[in-house]
This record gives C-alpha cells, sequence and structure tokens, in this order.
C-alpha cells in the first residue's frame, strides 16, 4: 500500500460497516481519525490538533489544523499571531480557535501505514463497544460462559459474542478452573480504559451468592424475606444476615430449604468447601451482634455507638469459636454488623449470694433474740 487514496478509503467505508456489522458513522470515523493521524505524520507536528473530513459523496477529504490566537506565537504548531489569523478570518480576536483547512489527496507510505493501524485498533475498539453494549443491561446478573484461557492473574471466559475476564481479586480461593468447562460468573462491570472496554466477571463477590440465592428462594422475589447483609471471604465462608417481612415466616428457615436443599444448591455453584452461616437479622445491635456471631454463645456485648465498637464477652470454651479459625468467625460477624467487635473472655459470673444473705438475717435475728433475753 504505497499510497493511501481517499476514493478507495470512502469505498471502504460501507464494505467494512457490513463486514463488522458497525454503523456507517463510527466507520466513517474512524476512518477521519486515521486520515487525520496520517496528515499529521506528513505534514504537522504531533501536538497539532488536528480532524478530518472525508466527504463520502465526492471522495475528497478535508483537514482542519486549530491554532490559537495569541499575541506573541511560541509554537507554530498550535498558535498564530492575530495578524496571520485575521487573514483567515476577518474578525478574529485573542483567544479565539482558528481552524485552517487543507485539502487531502493522498499519502506516503509511512503515514498510509499509520492511518492502517488506526483504522484496525479503533475498529477492533468498536466492534468490542458494540458487543459490549449488548451487556451493559446484564451488570448485576448471572450468565454461564466457558473458561477459555487462564492466565497467571486472569481467567478468560467466554460469553456467547464476549469474552470477559475473571480478575485474580474475583476469583474463588482454591477453585480450579479448566479449559473448555461450563462456569457461572458474575457480570461486574465494564471497565473502559486505554486498552478498550473490558468485561469483568466475578466469581468471589457477595452479590454472586446473593444472586445465587435469588434464584433459589421464590420467597425474595415477593418480599416476604430479604437478605439485609453478607459478608463473604470467597471459597471459605460466608455470613448471610436474613429477615422475613411476613408474621409467622422464618427467614433462616425459608433460606436454608426444607432438608437445606436450598442451601445446597447455593453451595453446589459455590463449591461445598465456603461454608454457608445464614442468620437472623436484628434492628436491635446488640441481638444482631448476638446472631451474627453464631454459632458461638455470647453472654454480654457492650456497644460504643459512636464508635461503631462493640466489645463481645463470651464464656472461655466459647472464645475460639467465636473468633472462628484465623479470625473468621469475628471478622465476617464484623462486616455483616458494621461494628468492629472486640472478643473478650467473661470470668464466670459468681453465684448469687443468696444462702449467705439468709445466715446473715437468721444471725441479727438470734442476736436479737439474745440480747432482748439479757
Amino acid at each position: 500500500m504505497e499510497d493511501i487514496n481517499i476514493k478507495q478509503l470512502t469505498l471502504a467505508v460501507r464494505t467494512i460497516a457490513e463486514e463488522k456489522n458497525l454503523p456507517e458513522e463510527t466507520v466513517l470515523s474512524v476512518i477521519e481519525q486515521a486520515i487525520a493521524a496520517a496528515w499529521r505524520r506528513d505534514n504537522g507536528e504531533r501536538e497539532q490538533e488536528v480532524r478530518a473530513e472525508l466527504n463520502v459523496n465526492d471522495g475528497t477529504a478535508n483537514v482542519f489544523v486549530a491554532r490559537e490566537v495569541v499575541e506573541l506565537v511560541g509554537s507554530d504548531a498550535v498558535e498564530i499571531s492575530l495578524e496571520d489569523a485575521k487573514k483567515v478570518k476577518k474578525d478574529a480576536v485573542i483567544g479565539d480557535i482558528i481552524e485552517e483547512k487543507h485539502e487531502v489527496v493522498s499519502f506516503g507510505r509511512v503515514a498510509a501505514q499509520t492511518a492502517k493501524q488506526v483504522v484496525l485498533q479503533r475498529l477492533r475498539e468498536a466492534e468490542r463497544e458494540v458487543v459490549l453494549e449488548e451487556y451493559e443491561d446484564k451488570i448485576g446478573t448471572i450468565v454461564t460462559g466457558t473458561v477459555q484461557r487462564v492466565e497467571p492473574r486472569v481467567v478468560r471466559v467466554e460469553l456467547g459474542k464476549a469474552v470477559g475476564i475473571v480478575p485474580q481479586s474475583e476469583q474463588v480461593q482454591g477453585e480450579f478452573y479448566s479449559i473448555g468447562s461450563r462456569i457461572k460468573v458474575f457480570i461486574k462491570d465494564i471497565e473502559r480504559d486505554n486498552r478498550g472496554p473490558q468485561l469483568i466477571l466475578s466469581r468471589a463477590n457477595e452479590a454472586f451468592v446473593e444472586y445465587l440465592f435469588r434464584q433459589e428462594v421464590p420467597e425474595m422475589e415477593t418480599g416476604a424475606v430479604e437478605i439485609k447483609a453478607i459478608a463473604r471471604e470467597a471459597g471459605r465462608r460466608t455470613k448471610l444476615a436474613v429477615k422475613s417481612n411476613v408474621p409467622g415466616v422464618d427467614p433462616v428457615g425459608t433460606f436454608v430449604g426444607g432438608h437445606g436443599t436450598r442451601v445446597q444448591a447455593v453451595m453446589n455453584e459455590i463449591g461445598d468447601q465456603e461454608k454457608i452461616d445464614i442468620v437472623t437479622f436484628d434492628e436491635n445491635p446488640d441481638q444482631f451482634i448476638r446472631n451474627a456471631l453464631s454459632p458461638a454463645e455470647v453472654v454480654k456485648v457492650e456497644i460504643d455507638e459512636a464508635a461503631k465498637h462493640a466489645k463481645v464477652f463470651v464464656s472461655e470454651d466459647q472464645q475460639s469459636i467465636a473468633i472462628g479459625r484465623g479470625g473468621q468467625n469475628v471478622r465476617l460477624a464484623s462486616r455483616l454488623t458494621g461494628y468492629e467487635l472486640d472478643i473478650e473472655t467473661s470470668v464466670a459470673a459468681p453465684k448469687p449470694k443468696e444462702a449467705p444473705g439468709r445466715k446473715n438475717i437468721e444471725d441479727s435475728l438470734m442476736s436479737a433474740v439474745e440480747e432482748s433475753a439479757e
């Protein structure tokens, strides 16, 4: 491709649009960006503000270079003196942006290559953008995909037309992903950065568990029960605080399901190595903290509301249960309740001093009797 021919480019717009299933105006704007880049390569300087306009009807292209009108020109590429500006636009004043028009016929070889690279790269981005727009309204849902590639830091998952990535932080610890296997993934977000749009998927976030329960617990749809809070350490343990909005409906039982079928269905998806604790949400923080720390039994809770901090007293034999392996139970309970929890052992409460009390009364009674007898 020695020279790039503008006429050929105009004809290419429609063909590319059809092939790539992209709107013509998208392809047109990509080619205009490429023409601007190529023109800058041949005739201009890097800092220049250059835009191109392609006329599809007659196959011509014009390039417009924008320069600011200044008193003293520091750089010709981006600035123009007032007297020169007036030649282009009679009523130009300092601070105006003046655009000068240049007709483009063809480019040299290097510029043509630049244009080609820009076109290819931008078209790829535009294609991905179109594909990802279809997923925009699926953010926050779970879809099934196929593991396409497993890299050290990300797992690439194919979902129909698009390919998404599961970053390391969104993978479940200890989970093995084999190429070609079907997995459920939560569509977390579409990230747009300089590498183009990227579909971010997750298996490790709280919303993944919530969505799985939503599929197993029809009462959530009717609003009879709801999940008030979730704290999760993927692959190890999840705590759910649930609440019933209908008198007589047991929220925990509803989520567990008869013979544990509902909770088991969720565990089958996230892996049996992850335990799921389901506790009752309570408006009263004291009771909620007690529930959240289950299976540990709590003696007393002292809450500092302002600091969102609570001291939790448990008997010595319950301490290791309350804290959990590696501090996991108390960590998840803290996240679930929103209070920083400190576990302390309470000394076994002394027995009520009932017997000595009675004896004292008897003693004083006896001495009173003795005194009166004297």
